[in-house]
């Protein structure tokens, strides 16, 4: 994706956190009719490989998964939080008048080869690794050993795995570093008061970026 240097997150630990918040992919290859894309829920293993791993899985209707021994590197993409930026939010709009409305949001994107999973171990790691992850934070918690265990395996025969080893990622936070503090500052109070969840996440992801004066925080200006 298009990256200018002030946007560019390329820490892999803060990459990696990321996707793990986020949760939910999208899936991109290229097939015999082109480009084919499936939106999915994934989680990565840091630990395997240099880059970490991506695990998820499809419906085994899905023809996709027949593809992608022949589909060459895949794309990996996770996106949010995001949010329409008003010029009014910024405190130079009523001084010099040249300002536009604009999209701040947070992406990755990772690449690799992957490959499909049938044998019914791995695959039912992949299904118990993604429900304790959204499960966590729930008060009462369920899990796949909660279905009778010839349901679940019945159910595991409708779906394949998907692995796909990382071979490049790629981090975009377009948070307003390219405005003054004071124009970031305004987008964040602006957005902090919005009704949308999704607002206010992105203004507290432009938070934690921290200032040009603060060591600790992640803008690059």
């Amino acid at each position: 994706m298009y990256l200018p240097a002030s946007f560019r997150e390329n820490r892999l630990p803060v990459l990696h956190d990321t996707i793990a918040r986020m949760g939910f992919a999208t899936l991109v290859t290229s097939g015999p009719d082109g480009l084919v894309a499936t939106h999915l829920p994934m989680y990565v293993e840091p630990a395997e490989g240099p880059m970490g791993t991506l695990y998820g899985h499809v419906a085994r209707a899905n023809p996709q998964w027949k593809e992608l021994a022949g589909s060459g590197e895949a794309l990996v993409t996770f996106v949010g939080p995001d949010a329409y930026v008003s010029p009014s939010y910024y405190p130079s709009k009523p001084i010099a008048g040249k300002v536009v409305p604009t999209w701040n949001y947070v992406a990755v994107h990772a690449y690799g080869k992957a490959e499909a999973i049938e044998e019914p171990a791995p695959l039912l790691e992949i299904v118990t690794r993604l429900t304790d992850a959204h499960e966590a934070g729930r008060a009462e918690r369920w899990s796949v050993s909660d279905a009778p265990e010839s349901y679940v395996q019945g159910l595991l025969r409708a779906i394949v795995g998907i692995r796909i080893p990382i071979s490049r990622i790629e981090g975009k936070w377009k948070l307003s570093q390219n405005r003054s503090p004071e124009d970031a500052a305004g987008v964040i109070a602006g957005l902090s008061l919005s009704e949308h969840g999704n607002e206010r996440a992105t203004a507290e992801a432009m938070k934690a970026l921290g200032t040009p004066a603060d060591p600790a925080g992640t803008v690059r200006r």
